[in-house]
C-alpha cells in the first residue's frame, strides 16, 4: 500500500514557524511536517530531524491528502500558536500546533506537542505520519500499538502519540487516515513519557485546556511590552520569538533553536546555536529590558552570577564563551557522519568548538548589561558587584591580547578592533555604576586602563589611509561589528572619523541595504566557503544610519530589512544573494537587533 504522505523534501528554511514551551522549540514546516525538535530542551538529542537528513531524521506530519492544496501559515494573533491553513479543492481546514507552557516555571508535567486538526469548510481526507528517530537517527526504539494511539520507546526517552485516529505501523513509526467534515476536530497529542510511565494529556478535553492556557500565558506575557511605536507587530513577533528561546528553568537564552543550518547551500559553514553565548544573551537582555520585561532581565541576572559563582576559571581567566542552558561547559564539537545536511550541506555537527576560545568582548556586551539591568531593572546586590569587581579587574589586566573575536574566526587570534571596543565597555560602564551607586572600586586601576584601550582603538584601530576603522590593527579591511562604536557611545555618532567609516562601510560591506560582516575574499577567517549577509549586521547599520542623523536611509535600509523576514516575520541568520533565508533558525541575535533598531529610529522620527 502507498504511504498516506509523499517522502519528505526540503523546504526553504524561511518555510517553517516556530512553536516551544520555554524548554525547547519545534520547527513547523508550511507542509504541515515538524522536521526539527529537541527533547526535552533545546540542547538535547533531536527526535525530528528531517530538516538536516530527509531519509534519517525523523518527522511527524499532519495534512491533505495527496499534494493538491495550497498551504498558508500564521500564528494566532499576540501568541506562539502556529496555526498551518490548508486550502484544498473540497474545502479549507487548519493544523493548530502549540506547546503548553509551565507558567511557574517549574518541571514540566507531560512535556507535550499539541496538535489539533479542524475542518473550517468542505469535507476534507487528512493524512498523519510520525517517524521519530532517536539521538539524531542513532538510537534504536521500539513501536507499539496501542488503542488510543502508538507508544515509541528508546533506552534514553519514551514518547506517546495520543490520538483517536485508527494507526498503522511503518517502519519505526506509525500512520493513520482520517476525514473530517466542517467543524470536526481531530487532535494528536505527542507527549514525553514521564519516569512514572503516566500520560497527563492525551484526551480532547485536556487538548482544549491546554489550547486556552497556553493562549492565555502568551498574551498575558505579551502585555506586559511597553513598546507602542511604528513597527509593533514586528516588534512584537520579535519579543515572543526571544521569549520562546528562553530556558525557563535557569533563565538562560539560547542563540537558535538548530544546529547546522548552512550559512550557504553546499557549504561547511554549520554551526550549532543551541547553546548560551555570554554574548547573546547580554544583547538579548538589554533588548527585553527595553521593552520592560523586567522578569526575564532577573532570570538572566541570576543565569550569570551563577555563572560568576559556579565557573572555576572567574578571577584566574575568563569566563567560557557559551554554556549548556543548565550552566555546563561541556561543548565537546562531533560530527554526525550519517547525516546529509540540509539539501546536502554537510558536515552537521553538534557541540561547538569556539566554546573553547577567548573572546575577550564578550565582557564588554555583559557588563554593558548588569550597567542596564542595575539602572532600568533592580539594583544589583553586593555579591553581584564583588563579581562584577573581580571580571573588570581581570579586563583590566588582560585586555591587549590577541583573540578569536566576535564572529568566531578559525584562522587564529588577532587584535580585534572590536574586542578592544567592548573590553572598553566593560570597564567604562563598570565605573559609571560604581560612580551612580557610590560602590567601591579599584577606579584609578580602572581609568588608567579606560582610557590606554580608548587610546589605543583611536591609534591602530583607526586606518588614516583608508579613513576608516578596520577589523584588527593588522588589517586594511572593514568590519561590520564596528557599527556598534556610537552605539555603545564610544565614539560620537557625527564625530568625522566615524562619518568616514560609515560611508566605508556602505561602499564595500552593504548590498541593496544588506550588510556583510566581512569581505571574507579579503579577510581571511580559516574557513571555507562563501556567506550571506548578516542580518543582526544590517539592523546596526540602521541604528547608525539614525543616529549620525541620516534618517530617510535609516527608515528605507529598515523598512527593506523587513521585507526579507519569512511570511511569520522570523528571520535566520542570513540572507542570501537572491534573498533566501540561510543559517540557523530562528536566531535570537537578529531579532534582538530589530528590536533594538525599531525603538531608536522610532525616537529618533518623532
Amino acid at each position: 500500500m502507498a504511504p498516506v504522505l509523499p517522502p519528505y523534501e526540503y523546504l526553504p528554511i524561511a518555510e517553517h514557524g516556530v512553536v516551544g514551551d520555554l524548554r525547547t522549540v519545534a520547527l513547523v514546516a508550511t507542509d504541515g511536517s515538524v522536521d526539527w525538535l529537541c527533547l526535552p530542551r533545546f540542547d538535547s538529542s533531536s527526535v525530528f530531524g528531517a530538516i538536516l537528513d530527509r531519509r534519517k531524521g525523523g518527522s511527524f506530519r499532519i495534512a491533505p491528502e495527496g499534494d493538491d492544496y495550497e498551504a498558508k501559515q500564521l500564528y494566532l494573533p499576540d501568541t506562539n500558536v502556529l496555526i498551518t491553513r490548508f486550502l484544498t479543492p473540497t474545502g479549507v481546514c487548519e493544523v493548530e500546533d502549540f506547546m503548553p507552557v509551565a507558567e511557574d516555571g517549574g518541571a514540566q508535567v507531560g512535556q507535550s506537542l499539541v496538535r489539533r486538526v479542524l475542518c473550517v469548510r468542505g469535507t476534507i481526507p487528512m493524512a498523519m505520519r510520525c517517524e521519530p528517530c532517536f539521538d539524531y537517527g542513532r538510537a534504536e526504539h521500539d513501536t507499539r500499538l496501542q488503542e488510543d494511539g502508538a507508544v515509541f520507546e528508546s533506552a534514553e526517552l519514551s514518547l506517546a502519540l495520543g490520538t483517536e485516529t485508527k494507526l498503522a505501523r511503518t517502519g519505526g513509526g506509525v500512520e493513520g487516515r482520517f476525514t473530517l467534515a466542517a467543524g470536526e476536530t481531530r487532535t494528536f497529542i505527542l507527549e514525553v513519557v514521564g519516569d512514572d510511565g503516566q500520560l497527563h494529556h492525551q484526551s480532547e478535553d485536556a487538548a482544549r485546556e491546554l489550547f486556552d492556557r497556553t493562549v492565555g500565558y502568551w498574551r498575558g506575557w505579551l502585555g506586559q511590552s511597553r513598546y507602542t511605536g511604528r513597527w509593533r507587530e514586528m516588534v512584537d513577533r520579535s519579543a515572543l520569538t526571544l521569549k520562546l528561546l528562553t530556558y525557563a528553568p535557569t533563565g538562560a537564552l539560547v542563540a537558535a533553536p538548530t544546529t547546522s543550518l548552512p550559512e550557504q547551500i553546499g557549504g561547511g559553514r554549520n554551526w550549532d546555536y543551541r547553546y548560551t553565548w555570554i554574548r547573546d544573551a547580554a544583547f538579548s537582555l538589554f533588548a527585553l529590558l527595553r521593552l520592560g520585561f523586567t522578569e526575564e532581565a532577573a532570570s538572566f541576572m541570576d543565569w550569570i552570577t551563577r555563572r560568576f559563582r559556579e565557573d572555576a576559571n572567574v578571577g584566574d581567566g575568563p569566563l567560557q564563551v557559551m554554556y549548556k542552558v543548565d550552566g555546563s561547559t561541556d561543548l565537546s564539537e562531533e560530527v554526525l557522519e550519517h547525516w546529509e545536511g540540509f539539501r546536502g550541506s554537510a558536515p552537521v555537527r553538534i557541540g561547538n568548538g569556539a566554546a573553547g576560545q577567548l573572546q575577550l568582548d564578550i565582557y564588554g556586551e555583559l557588563i554593558d548589561s548588569v550597567y542596564l539591568y542595575n539602572k532600568h531593572g533592580a539594583p544589583i546586590s553586593h555579591e553581584t558587584w564583588s563579581d562584577v569587581c573581580r571580571i573588570v579587574d581581570w579586563v583590566a589586566d588582560n585586555w591587549d591580547q590577541a583573540d578569536e573575536g566576535i564572529w568566531e574566526v578559525r584562522g587564529g587570534q588577532k587584535h580585534f578592533t572590536y574586542s578592544r571596543l567592548m573590553s572598553w565597555v566593560a570597564v567604562e560602564r563598570s565605573i559609571r555604576i560604581a560612580r551612580q551607586r557610590g560602590l567601591p572600586a579599584d577606579m584609578i586601576r580602572w581609568l588608567d586602563a579606560r582610557d590606554a584601550i580608548y587610546l589605543q582603538i583611536m591609534d591602530k584601530g583607526w586606518h588614516q589611509e583608508r579613513g576608516a576603522f578596520v577589523q584588527h590593527y593588522d588589517a586594511e579591511y572593514l568590519d561590520a561589528s564596528v557599527l556598534l562604536m556610537p552605539l555603545v557611545k564610544f565614539i560620537a555618532p557625527t564625530d568625522p572619523r566615524w562619518l568616514s567609516t560609515l560611508d566605508a562601510i556602505s561602499d564595500e560591506l552593504v548590498s541593496d541595504s544588506l550588510v556583510y560582516r566581512y569581505n571574507s575574499g579579503a579577510a581571511p577567517d580559516g574557513l571555507a566557503g562563501d556567506e550571506g549577509t548578516f542580518s543582526i549586521c544590517t539592523f546596526w547599520y540602521v541604528e547608525a544610519l539614525a543616529r549620525a542623523g541620516r534618517l530617510d536611509e535609516a527608515r528605507l535600509v529598515f523598512e527593506k530589512m523587513l521585507t526579507y523576514a519569512n511570511h511569520l516575520g522570523l528571520y535566520s541568520e542570513e540572507i542570501g544573494a537572491t534573498g533566501e533565508q540561510l543559517g540557523n533558525f530562528p536566531q535570537a541575535f537578529t531579532h534582538l537587533a530589530l528590536i533594538s533598531a525599531a525603538h531608536t529610529l522610532d525616537q529618533r522620527l518623532g
